[in-house]
């Protein structure tokens, strides 16, 4: 795959124009230096056409705001008014009394009125000033404007608005000779006035030549520069088409050596899975013979080979799980699904999970929380629980003697950044060096080489839990010297949960009223074991087969009280018949309010991803795996509801030594058929004869699923097969019966993809460790 992926890497070079060609392409492309200097004088040319066009607009506005053409108009019309009026005058002084006259004289009186305007008065000015320099002094008299006013102010006692006399005919002759003397001042005034606004019209029109001569210039010009400029684009533009070709092309050639760099890791990914598959399915094989053979009569020095045999098994498995999770990291398709988690909760589980070893090399295992810390915090807890336990297991591995010390503790911020919360695992062990250190989270390699040739490891699990950490934007933190033990530090941001209330130890006060809880469960031990938890702790329970059921029940409570929910909370199973939980928990989500607000917690045994996703979608407030103990729902109920009650003298109190299979020893990493922890919180809930009934139930339930389950195997049903395998499971764990909770993980895990003869062997094997199961609850005084 590598030679070939060369090989075309090097063909997409060679057609591509070689190393030099890509890197010009792929670099800024420098523009010809002929584009710069066209776009500059295209840009001058365009300065000087706005110039241009500027300057004519000017020179046309001074001409509207100073044209005199429309004056000489108006002269005309005062002179064409002053003949018709002097003619009229003479008629009147002949035959008086005509009553054209008065007309006559107002038409003439409204042109003279037309000279009163500044720019007539300016006009008038210029052209008496032209006629003194010309006369020497001389001109038009005292002014025609002048001599205009003086002719009305005496005409106007005749002929005005307001006469003073009567118009004689010998008045009448003397207003004649008055306006006769006007002959010669208008008439040279009119011809002054046609002179200057010829000679204005032939300056402009000059003046408008030019301007367009220029303009016609320029524009020739502008139109012999887009030429250019468009010619020089034309050619960047072929250049920049052949360039996003060629690019194009290498993004092409990218995008397939993409796509097989993928495909090879694919590939590689895919061979790790189908390589832990085929190597899980003979090992299940492997581990369900070796526990047939441990509980048969056997030599006896048998034990101690069959344990080791045990031991290589699930250190095999390890392995296998840690090369998927690397896997998965590498491929980057592990993703996180955060939810509030009960911190002190979470600290027990692990230590529980850890302690059997512990205890078999005479360690103590000890866990502190941070009070100051709240009850939840948001975290994937697979994926925590995950990285404590690969640094509990190798603080145990490295320790002789002592102690380990699990540590949860809050950190304050550093650099404005968030709160952050600790995971310390400190332990009494052989310590390492500053080499050591400097490569202890790399792949394949070990602290101590000569303890780790001795012990087995592979440091794949460090590996995978700091890249588990930086995946939750944390880190780990290590501190340690030779013979002084190792501090591992776990940190990742702090996300607090809203209302979730400080932590409250064991020893604060009960909840002030009982609760109305919902059970809804299709497994009748399930449902007596939950009734009996919620009993103890003095809370009323209600219970359903199915999600259905349960729906109905949250309706008909709703129907009679509506100012809250019906029930306190709905314990909700995942898998049931009719309607399962997710489907039930969005059918109560659209309820009208506020039936659809009350507290949905699911309780399911399946730990996979997209079933928790799918809760958190429906809207599921929390999710409990199983088994699900007292503590574990004392804490649900205390961060829901109120405050811890006191634990009851005993639950945390090592089991009964009698409370375990006496044929199994207890440094084994295999279940056990009892667990004394779970079991005895059991037996602290009930009376003999409630145990009886619970137990006794149980193991028919489970005789009943062993026989359906050999029809499913008959019929080809896997699918009823995982169903059945997936009651009897929840159960178990809520029992306290993990190595037939293990047995029903399986066959509801692996049914679709193994063999026939090993499904046939796991359903054997089911039945067996049904069987042995049955009868040491029996010798335990669980079952009549």
């Amino acid at each position: 795959m590598t030679t070939a992926a060369s090989g075309a890497a090097a063909a997409d070079r060679e057609a591509l124009g070689g190393p030099d060609d890509l890197a010009r392409d792929a670099g800024p492309q420098r523009l010809s230096p002929w584009f710069g200097v066209a776009g500059l004088l295209l840009l001058a040319t365009l300065l000087a056409a706005v110039f241009v066009q500027a300057r004519q607009y000017t020179l046309l506005n001074t001409t509207v705001h100073f044209q005199d053409d429309y004056l000489v108009l108006s002269l005309y019309q005062v002179e064409t008014e002053y003949l018709r009026l002097r003619e009229q005058l003479r008629k009147e002084v002949e035959a008086p009394g005509s009553p054209a006259l008065q007309l006559r004289y107002d038409i003439f009186i409204s042109r003279v009125s037309m000279l009163g305007s500044d720019r007539a008065r300016r006009l008038i000015g210029e052209l008496e000033g032209d006629a003194r320099s010309a006369s020497g002094g001389g001109g038009v008299g005292t002014g025609v404007l002048q001599s205009l006013d003086n002719f009305t102010r005496r005409a106007d006692l005749y002929l005005g608005s307001q006469t003073a006399a009567k118009l004689s005919p010998q008045a009448a002759g003397v207003l004649l000779a008055d306006l006769e003397t006007l002959d010669t001042p208008i008439h040279d005034m009119l011809q002054g006035a046609s002179h200057r606004v010829a000679a204005q019209v032939t300056d402009r029109q000059a003046k408008v030549r030019h301007h367009n001569q220029i303009g016609l210039a320029l524009t020739g010009f502008l139109l012999a520069m887009v030429a250019v400029f468009a010619g020089i684009a034309l050619r960047q533009m072929r250049k920049l088409e052949q360039r996003r070709s060629r690019l194009e092309t290498l993004a092409d050639q990218l995008r397939e050596a993409r796509i097989e760099a993928e495909a090879a890791s694919d590939s590689k990914s895919e061979f790790l899975a189908d390589m832990s598959h085929e190597l899980r399915t003979p090992l299940h094989g492997l581990l369900g013979m070796l526990a047939l053979l441990r509980e048969s009569p056997r030599d006896p020095h048998s034990a101690a080979w069959l344990l080791t045999a045990d031991e290589s098994a699930q250190h095999l498995q390890r392995l296998l799980d840690d090369i998927l999770d690397l896997s998965k990291l590498n491929s980057g398709s592990l993703t996180l699904l955060p939810t509030p988690v009960d911190l002190l909760a979470l600290l027990r589980e692990t230590r529980s999970l850890l302690l059997p070893a512990a205890s078999a090399k005479g360690l103590s295992l000890r866990i502190e929380l941070d009070p100051t810390l709240g009850a939840q915090a948001q975290l994937d807890a697979t994926r925590v629980r995950q990285v404590l336990f690969n640094l509990l297991a190798n603080a145990i591995k490295f320790s002789d003697a002592g102690s380990i010390h699990l540590q949860c503790q809050r950190l304050p911020p550093e650099h404005g950044g968030p709160e952050r919360l600790a995971f310390n695992v400190g332990d009494s062990g052989v310590g390492m060096d500053r080499e050591t250190l400097a490569r202890l989270f790399q792949r394949h390699s070990r602290s101590v080489e000569s303890r780790s040739a001795r012990l087995g490891g592979t440091g794949l699990g460090l590996a995978i839990s700091r890249n588990l950490a930086r995946l939750m934007d944390g880190e780990i933190v290590v501190r340690s010297s030779p013979g002084a033990g190792s501090v591992f530090s776990f940190r990742c941001p702090l996300h607090r949960v809203a209302g979730a209330a400080a932590n409250v130890l064991p020893g604060s006060s009960a909840p002030t009223r009982p609760l109305q809880v919902l059970v809804a469960e299709d497994h009748p031990v399930n449902r007596m074991y939950l009734a009996a938890l919620l009993a103890r702790l003095g809370h009323a329970a209600v219970l359903v087969d199915d999600g259905l059921q349960a729906l109905q029940a949250v309706q008909a409570r709703a129907a009679d009280s509506t100012d809250a929910p019906a029930f306190d909370l709905v314990l909700m199973d995942v898998h049931m018949p009719v309607m399962d939980g997710v489907a039930a928990t969005l059918a109560i989500r659209a309820l009208s309010t506020p039936a659809s607000q009350v507290c949905i917690v699911a309780v399911t045994a399946d730990v996979f991803a997209d079933t928790l996703q799918r809760c958190q979608e429906a809207g599921v407030n929390e999710v409990l795996t199983k088994p699900l103990s007292l503590d574990g729902l004392r804490s649900m109920l205390a961060n829901r509801f109120g405050s811890l009650p006191p634990l009851p003298a005993g639950v945390l109190q090592p089991a009964p030594a009698g409370l375990h299979d006496p044929s199994t020893p207890q440094s084994e990493a295999v279940p056990r058929l009892l667990d004394p922890a779970t079991l005895h919180g059991v037996i602290d809930l009930m009376d003999s004869a409630q145990l009886n009934r619970l137990y006794g139930g149980f193991f028919v339930q489970a005789e009943d699923a062993a026989r359906r389950m050999r029809e499913a195997m008959r019929d080809a049903d896997t699918e009823a097969l995982r169903r059945c395998a997936h009651t009897v499971k929840g159960a178990a764990l809520n029992l306290g019966l993990p190595a037939l909770a293990e047995a029903c993980a399986l066959l509801n895990r692996e049914a679709g993809t193994l063999a026939a003869a090993h499904l046939a062997l796991a359903v054997q094997r089911f039945e067996e460790i049904t069987a042995a199961t049955r009868a040491l609850c029996a010798g335990e005084g669980l079952l009549n």
